[in-house]
Formats: structure tokens, C-alpha cells, sequence
């Protein structure tokens, strides 16, 4: 029987799918209301998926603007400044070494270089020689060799732990330039993951990161990646240490919904039955989460990342009407979970939307009931 439910429910999804790719190719076949072909969510003002950016989760314009500067000039020099302009222990700086080690690793996955083409992200080799005592660089630098080892090497192979290796010494290079900066330890936090550090080392590199942030919802996250099952811990100090997390936060903090997380990286490989996400465990992780984001500021870096998981969940959930209000605040950037574990992030939260739309549609919603 469960066999049965698990090919009914690959069916139904496979159907849906089907159904928004047609409507996107123009179908014109009239369709009930509620269906996924009959909803079109432009009529609620979501971008189209070929305008979806996926490089940040939310809105960063000055980061954008930087961004799209360096990658215009290759002239690193913007990028320099921005980052000496952002607060160490903030979320926002640890977002956007991220985005500037991802861009520099996208272009050179792009442009390798050869005999008579010079690689893609130069801008941050030159940054690097030329300014070798920059933490920012140097953070970057880091965090552009994780990139690069889980993008271009497999775990446990010699490529990959070469890399990693270089990764770690690069990091400890960043630590020295800037001593109360968390950055260069949550980068380090991949490489724990990566190289599979004891538990004790592990440990003794996390207590670095609470004596400086100790409430940073990034480093909490590349922390659960190092206790979830798949690598290097098991399902129970996952749990553990995200309700231990949720349970000491500070009222406003995101940290509350870090359960929802943990779940996300424990979900069973296929699982598309509604009936699992309105499960104990699930629902009381969603209500943590939706409540973390009723309490945070509408400002906080990290309020996109949950937004995400929870229009994942919420969608698997049917629970449509509250899908569409973490819709209507992330529609246009898709750089979170889960939608990057994709292929192509852009259709699968699209497909997602369309979903939410139609299942919004089909218990009475419109456009003029959505409330903002």
C-alpha cells in the first residue's frame, strides 16, 4: 500500500509539472479553476521564471550594484570597499562573501581560460596580490575554495581534499587579519563538513564562532549541515542541536525556526504524500518557523532563507493561503533552499508557485483577497 501511495503521489506531481510547463509553452485549453494551467501567477505580480535571480535569496541592491560593476570591469576595488563597509558580526557580510566567492566561481566554471583566454574571476586573483592583507579578500578567497572543491571534485577524493586542505589555510589566513571577525570560522565550518573533523576539533571551531556571533543564523546553518546524518552526525544531535538553538534564542532572532532545517535535511528521499508535512514533527517545525518570522524585523538578512523553506513545505502541506503570503515576500530571488539544490532553480519554484497559486485559487483565493 505505501508503494501504491508513493507511485499515485509521483503521478499527481508529474501531472502538475506537466500541466505548468504547457501553460507556459501557451496551452490554450480551457481548464477548470484551481488547475495549475488555469492559474497564472502574473496575476498576482510574480516575476516570470526567466527574470527569477538566483544569486541572493532577497533583495541586496548595493551588493547587486557591486557585483555587477566588478563582473563589468573586472575590477575588484568596489567590491573591496563594500565589504569593509559591512558589519563583521552581521549576517549580511557572511551573505555577501558568499555571493562575491560565488560569482568569482561561476565566471571561472565559465571561462576556464586557455593559452589565449584568461580565466573567469581574475578580479579576485588580483585583489588578492595585490591587497594580501584585506581580510575581505582573504574571506573571499576562502570561501571561493569551498565553492570550488564541492563544485568541481567529489568528496573523498585527493582533488577534493587538496582543496579543502588549501580552503582551511586560507581561512586561517583570514582569521589573523581580522580577529573578531566569525567569517573565515563559518567558511571553515565546510571544510568540517568536507574533511570530516572529529567531533572534539569540531566543537573547539564552533565555540570560536559563539564567542563572536553567537546568535548568527548562518553559521547555525553550515553547523547543521555538519551534524545531519548524510555526513557526519545522525538524525538525533541534528535535532538536538537546532532545538537546543531555537530554544536559546533571543526574542526577534531566526534561530527559532532552525528545526524546520533540520527536518528539511532529514525528509526521506522521495516523500510527496500531503499527509507527512501535516505529520507531528513537520507541523510543529513550521509553526516555529512561521512564528520566528511573525516575530523577526522585516529587515533581518537571513528572513528570505526561511520565507523559502517554509513556501516548500507549506506547498507540500496544501496550506496555500499561507504559501502565498511567504510568496508575495520572496517572489524575484530564489538564491535559498530549497531551490538550489536544483538544476535549475528557476522552474522548480516555479512549478512550486504555480502550485501554491492554484491550490490558493481552488479554495476561493484571488488576486484581491491576498493581503500584502
Amino acid at each position: 500500500m505505501a508503494i501504491l501511495w508513493l507511485l499515485m503521489s509521483l503521478l499527481l506531481m508529474s501531472f502538475a509539472l506537466l500541466m505548468v510547463m504547457r501553460r507556459r509553452r501557451g496551452a490554450i485549453e480551457q481548464v477548470p479553476p484551481g488547475h495549475p494551467d488555469a492559474a497564472d501567477p502574473a496575476d498576482y505580480g510574480f516575476v516570470r521564471q526567466e527574470e527569477l535571480d538566483v544569486r541572493m535569496p532577497g533583495p541586496d541592491q548595493d551588493l547587486l550594484d557591486v557585483l555587477e560593476l566588478v563582473q563589468r570591469t573586472q575590477d575588484y576595488r568596489a567590491a573591496a570597499q563594500l565589504l569593509a563597509g559591512t558589519e563583521a558580526e552581521g549576517e549580511v557580510r557572511w551573505q555577501r562573501v558568499q555571493a562575491f566567492a560565488g560569482a568569482a566561481a561561476l565566471e571561472l566554471q565559465q571561462r576556464p581560460g586557455g593559452v589565449h583566454e584568461t580565466p573567469g574571476g581574475q578580479w579576485l586573483r588580483v585583489w588578492r596580490a595585490e591587497q594580501p592583507k584585506d581580510p575581505g579578500g582573504a574571506a573571499v578567497h576562502a570561501e571561493f575554495l569551498v565553492q570550488q572543491a564541492w563544485r568541481t571534485s567529489t568528496p573523498g577524493t585527493d582533488d577534493f581534499r587538496i582543496i579543502m586542505e588549501e580552503a582551511r589555510d586560507a581561512c586561517a589566513q583570514a582569521a589573523l587579519l581580522a580577529p573578531g571577525d566569525p567569517v573565515p570560522y563559518i567558511v571553515e565550518l565546510s571544510i568540517a563538513r568536507g574533511l570530516a573533523y572529529p567531533r572534539e576539533e569540531f566543537e573547539q571551531l564552533w565555540l570560536k564562532i559563539l564567542d563572536r556571533a553567537p546568535h548568527h543564523m548562518g553559521a547555525h546553518l553550515a553547523a547543521l549541515h555538519y551534524w545531519c546524518e548524510k555526513w557526519h552526525g545522525s538524525r538525533e544531535r541534528a535535532y538536538s542541536f537546532a532545538e537546543a538553538a531555537a530554544a536559546r534564542a533571543p526574542q526577534g532572532s531566526l534561530l527559532a525556526a532552525l528545526p524546520l532545517f533540520a527536518v528539511f535535511e532529514h525528509l526521506p528521499e522521495v516523500n510527496l504524500v500531503a499527509g507527512f508535512y501535516r505529520s507531528e514533527v513537520v507541523t510543529r517545525a513550521m509553526h516555529g518557523a512561521l512564528h520566528a518570522v511573525h516575530a523577526a524585523r522585516p529587515d533581518d538578512p537571513t528572513l528570505a532563507h526561511v520565507r523559502h523553506l517554509l513556501v516548500f513545505f507549506l506547498v507540500r502541506a496544501e496550506r496555500w493561503a499561507e504559501a502565498m503570503h511567504q510568496l508575495i515576500h520572496v517572489d524575484g530571488h530564489i538564491g535559498a533552499l530549497p531551490w538550489t539544490l536544483s538544476a535549475d532553480p528557476a522552474a522548480e519554484f516555479a512549478v512550486y508557485r504555480a502550485l501554491a497559486v492554484a491550490g490558493y485559487e481552488a479554495n476561493g483565493g484571488s488576486p484581491a483577497t491576498l493581503p500584502g
